[in-house]
């Protein structure tokens, strides 16, 4: 599929399940749901793709249970594609409007238009790469496994961001289990996202404890071997110190979404049930002060920390540690290198 524009599309502009060898190459989308949906394929090419999609997911990869099974999605790439999140229609007229506004209380941030592995995910996600990308006045990077799918060697390089409406990057495992009975919970592990470039990032207006990144696993179920390195990142901040006491809660069988957490410890990246965790050549800013840490570890274990500029307040924390496990940091600005066998609760 190559060379067409797509205006609003029904319901999905395009949704294709259980196809293998699939290429989708120059195709504009401007969508009122979600623009590109692929569910249980194998071999999938996308590039060259400009998408609009204000109001539901962008680029959208499922392993949902349609087929009668569970199936992988697996071995897709996708490259040089835009993701935007302006006005239904804007985006083939010209216009890049941003009018839209949900005033309906509890809305979802107002604007979607991000990618996203999940929700649906029974069969799983495998060898799956993202590539020199933009997302603008969007969401960011959704990587989920909710319903006992395996999210395995997941590579994100080189995106620029600006304007983004929630988080960065949001990577979940929990147990929403929606499927078969006795399936058991999946697992999240060899994911990398390197050469990211994020301005301006940050929740609802109203709302600035959300923005962060977001990294959780569960108790018991842990993210293994996560590598997080060569990141920019501008938060709009604006957070008192208040936030850094309120819980985060597990929401364990919830659909996975960053608005369902109203509130996060850190300004920079949350980490929570975590294994192998290596994060380097990282520099996180924000734009309004903000009086939170950069980085909030819980229940993380065997954790790297090298070459880290992050920007903190006059009386702010760097790293709030709690039940963290061979933890190591060095050349890192305002923090003297160390390694710690165990915190149970370490500020510095």
């Amino acid at each position: 599929m190559r060379d067409i524009s797509i205006l609003h599309g029904g319901h999905f502009c395009i949704l294709a399940t259980g196809v293998d060898n699939l290429t989708i190459d120059n195709v504009r989308a401007d969508a009122d749901r979600d623009a590109f949906d692929i569910d249980c394929c194998k071999n999938v090419h996308i590039s060259n793709c400009t998408i609009n999609s204000p109001t539901d997911d962008g680029l959208c990869l499922k392993s949902s249970f349609a087929l009668g099974y569970a199936r992988a999605t697996e071995n897709v790439t996708i490259t040089n594609c835009q993701v935007y999140g302006y006005d239904h229609g804007s985006l083939l007229d010209g216009t890049f409007r941003t009018e839209f506004k949900d005033e309906t209380p509890g809305a979802n941030h107002c604007i979607t238009g991000r990618l996203k592995l999940g929700t649906e995910s029974n069969g799983g996600f495998k060898n799956i790469t993202v590539s020199n990308c933009i997302f603008e006045h969007s969401r960011g990077i959704c990587i989920e496994t909710a319903d006992g799918g395996a999210i395995e060697d997941v590579l994100i390089d080189n995106i620029s961001m600006r304007d983004v409406t929630d988080t960065p990057f949001f990577i979940r495992l929990n147990a929403r289990m929606r499927g078969p009975e006795g399936t058991p919970v999946g697992v999240c592990r060899r994911i990398t996202i390197s050469n990211l470039n994020v301005y301006d990032v940050g929740g609802r207006p109203k709302s600035p404890e959300l923005g962060a990144g977001m990294v959780m696993g569960i108790p018991g179920h842990y993210i293994e071997d996560l590598t997080l390195s060569h990141i920019r990142i501008y938060y709009r901040g604006g957070a008192s110190k208040e936030a850094i006491d309120k819980e985060v809660p597990q929401n364990i069988d919830m659909y996975p979404d960053p608005y369902r957490w109203q509130s996060m410890p850190a300004y920079g990246i949350y980490f929570r049930c975590v294994k192998g965790l290596r994060v380097s050549d990282v520099v996180l800013r924000y734009i309004n002060s903000d009086e939170r840490p950069a980085f909030v570890l819980d229940d993380v274990h065997d954790a790297d920390f090298y070459h880290i500029d992050a920007q903190k307040g006059k009386d702010a924390l760097n790293f709030i540690l709690k039940n963290v496990s061979n933890f190591s940091i060095h050349q890192a600005n305002g923090v003297d290198d160390m390694k710690l066998k165990k915190a149970e609760k370490t500020v510095f």
